[in-house]
């Protein structure tokens, strides 16, 4: 009787596609001509980074945004969100978006980083930060570059819920109230 090795268990588990293994990120896209830094992790977003990243001594107003996870939508109790996205293309769209508000509001310098996988209550998915020289191009590019992230950037949100259910969503569903788009202004 001969006996024979024990199978290697990695060649029988399936390997996940390389945008979708968290041991690929994070996902980096810069550019130096417009101090831009692009990121897609599956790590903790770090507000921190994001300010040193668009810091300049020509910048007389840093914009932040972090957008988190909040435990209801509608009424319902959600446990988590989780994001996936498909790199190549979301970073693409991302400096499109960047390089864009870069040059329309003279900034001096853009972040924009975006958690991937499963984001906890609380714990922030989307980071943008964004400097200028003056608080009024600040304010109006970080809020433009934000917008245009949820409407074009090839990254999908579902939606876990306390009761077992989820929903697979695409931010540009809503605008920036919540309020749900109408399939005539860009929404589906």
């Amino acid at each position: 009787m001969t006996t024979q090795p024990p199978q290697d268990q990695t060649s029988t588990t399936p390997s996940l596609p390389p945008h979708l293994d968290p041991t690929t990120y994070p996902r980096t896209l810069t550019s130096a001509t417009h101090n831009i830094h692009l990121e897609l992790t599956y790590s903790t977003l770090n507000p921190t980074v994001a300010l040193e990243h668009t810091s300049s001594p020509a910048a007389g107003a840093n914009v932040l945004f972090l957008g988190t996870t909040r435990n209801t939508f509608e009424g319902r109790a959600v446990s988590q969100l989780s994001y996936t996205s498909y790199p190549p293309l979301a970073l693409k769209s991302l400096m499109s978006i960047a390089t864009r508000a870069a040059e329309k509001f003279d900034l001096k310098g853009v972040y924009i980083a975006h958690r991937l996988g499963v984001v906890p209550i609380s714990e922030a998915s989307i980071v943008v930060a964004v400097s200028a020289g003056h608080r009024g191009m600040a304010w109006k590019a970080g809020e433009e570059v934000l917008e245009e992230v949820k409407e074009k950037v090839e990254i999908w949100k579902r939606e876990e819920f306390v009761d077992g259910g989820m929903e697979w969503r695409e931010n540009r569903e809503r605008d920036a109230e919540g309020r749900l788009l109408s399939s005539t202004e860009g929404g589906k």
